[in-house]
């Protein structure tokens, strides 16, 4: 009988000993979500889970199983290539699939049986997102968030990258959705994240942090398609807002850098989404301005006629204000007002 780890005890690092997370299903299924430092050693691709799959709702679990013996009979000598080197440098392989059924206890048993340190991960994948679930909300218990509000382009991202740099506990939304909260939010970053692996982020972001004070940037409950947990959306309404300005240049500079980066088609098909709000006649117009690469101006008009309104119709309770001409010295002077805020509230 093989051995089986509960993530919990993975998770508080109860397992000594380097480990690494195998997740064998498939490439799709680990794309969309999967548990945060996993790696996929697939027992069967897309199309051979599909056909799995059908066989064994249409036909039978006899016919399924055969199958699926077949396939893998053909994959073992590649898979088995690249898990015994990661015994080499692991001394815990952990493996899981969906439900922590056929496809992870049958690599489990064969490994075990020739000497390599196999484990499986109790329940699977969803077991975890059990997990998941109940550990998310207890993990911002006690945080006092600070939230950084401003107009497009005023460097607030740049700024968490900064505070982090600088020791502080960020939680980064943007990054664990993979998209920057926008219409043109997706340019330049592929796929967005899946709620379900934008969650399991948040989580690895909040459990790391070594403190109660976490700088956020302020966002609207929905970041593309992905949705911020209410308890964590109701914590950052809560927060401590400060709010950052900038020069209209150094606001242009700033997008140029996050957008502009041989985007030019996914630009002008994301234009398309802001038809409605600011006209078709602006939207054609920017059009022919990417196409001449006149960047500048459409960044500024955007922000003139559709990203400024939008923002400006916003109240937020903002304690403090800072103006950004340089990320590295606003930081620094957010820190230290932060500081002493923070001092204030506990005297």
């Amino acid at each position: 009988m093989f051995k089986t780890f509960e993530y919990e005890d993975i998770d508080k690092n109860k397992i000594h000993g380097k480990n690494i997370l195998i997740d064998v299903r498939s490439p799709k299924e680990y794309i969309n979500s999967t548990i945060p430092g996993a790696i996929n050693i697939p027992i069967f691709n897309d199309k051979e889970r599909k056909v799995i799959g059908t066989t064994y709702v249409q036909d039978s679990v006899e016919k399924a199983k055969k199958i699926g013996i077949e396939i893998v009979s053909k994959k073992l000598p590649d898979i088995y290539n690249k898990v015994i080197a990661l015994d080499k440098e692991y001394e815990h392989l952990i493996f899981f699939c969906a439900r922590g059924g056929f496809r992870s206890s049958s690599l489990v048993s064969l490994f075990s049986s020739i000497g390599i340190n196999a484990f499986k991960l109790d329940g699977g994948y969803k077991k975890y997102r059990k997990y998941i679930n109940k550990v998310l909300p207890k993990a911002i218990e006690g945080v006092q968030f600070i939230v950084l509000y401003g107009n497009t382009g005023t460097g607030k991202t740049h700024i968490l990258e900064a505070l982090r740099s600088q020791g502080m506990d960020i939680l980064d939304l943007e990054r664990c959705a993979n998209h920057r909260g926008s219409l043109l939010g997706s340019v330049g970053l592929g796929e967005q994240n899946s709620q379900k692996q934008f969650e399991s982020l948040l989580y690895e972001s909040l459990k790391n942090r070594k403190s109660n004070t976490v700088f956020v940037e302020g966002e609207s409950k929905r970041i593309g398609k992905v949705i911020i947990p209410e308890y964590i959306y109701n914590a950052m309404n809560n927060g401590i807002g400060i709010k950052i300005e900038a020069s209209m240049k150094y606001r242009i500079n700033n997008i140029m850098k996050d957008y502009v980066h041989g985007t030019d088609d996914e630009l002008i098909s994301s234009l398309d989404f802001l038809r409605k709000y600011v006209g078709d006649k602006n939207i054609d117009r920017y059009i022919y301005m990417i196409q001449e690469k006149r960047y500048g101006e459409v960044i500024e008009g955007l922000m003139i006629k559709y990203y400024d309104p939008r923002y400006e119709n916003n109240n937020r309770d903002i304690k403090a204000v800072f103006y950004n001409k340089d990320c590295e010295k606003v930081t620094s002077k957010i820190i230290k007002w932060t500081k002493l805020r923070i001092k204030e509230q506990t005297n």
